[in-house]
């Protein structure tokens, strides 16, 4: 006899629902499906977690680029501020009065056929009460590196006289 003919009442109908081979070969069967599936799982899971540090760390990095980006753009103003100030015409002008410079005369000016126009003029001669124009306003965070006086430039280039000077080479086709 089977062992369930021996049964009676509930537990026969029960036994009746149950397959009629082994219990393990119906967890045998499963066993592959639930492997398969926690490996699918698993291996999801690592593959987010992955691409979750890799963004995470290419946010770091744009923050670090937007950073220096931002000093640089605040170097880059600070640097125009001191071209802008020592391009103003006051501080042109000091500039060139340190180097011993005076304004010129009147020009004269060539045609394109080669006559001259207007009568050139000698510049006028320095005044012996020169006084410097005031220091333009300093620019907020920058120190300019100081100018040579013109005594030192004076004293650092030595006078050429009338044989140490070459004539410039000529530029025309002869």
């Amino acid at each position: 006899m089977s062992p369930r003919g021996e049964l009676r009442g509930r537990a026969a109908r029960l036994a009746r629902l149950l397959p009629s081979g082994s219990a393990g070969a119906g967890q045998a069967a499963r066993t592959p499906f639930v492997l398969l599936v926690v490996l699918l799982l698993g291996g999801g899971l690592i593959t987010l977690l992955m691409l979750n540090s890799a963004l995470n760390e290419g946010s770091f990095r744009l923050n670090d680029l937007k950073k220096q980006t931002t000093d640089l753009t605040e170097d880059e103003q600070a640097l125009q501020r001191d071209v802008d100030a020592y391009a103003a015409p006051d501080a042109l002008q000091r500039r060139a009065r340190e180097l011993g410079m005076v304004p010129g005369g009147d020009p004269a000016f060539l045609n394109p056929d080669g006559t001259v126009r207007g009568v050139p003029g000698a510049a006028a001669a320095p005044s012996t009460l020169w006084r410097p124009a005031p220091p333009p306003p300093e620019v907020v965070g920058t120190t300019p590196s100081p100018s040579p006086t013109p005594s030192a430039t004076l004293k650092a280039t030595p006078n050429p006289t009338s044989s140490q000077v070459k004539p410039a080479p000529s530029t025309s086709g002869r």
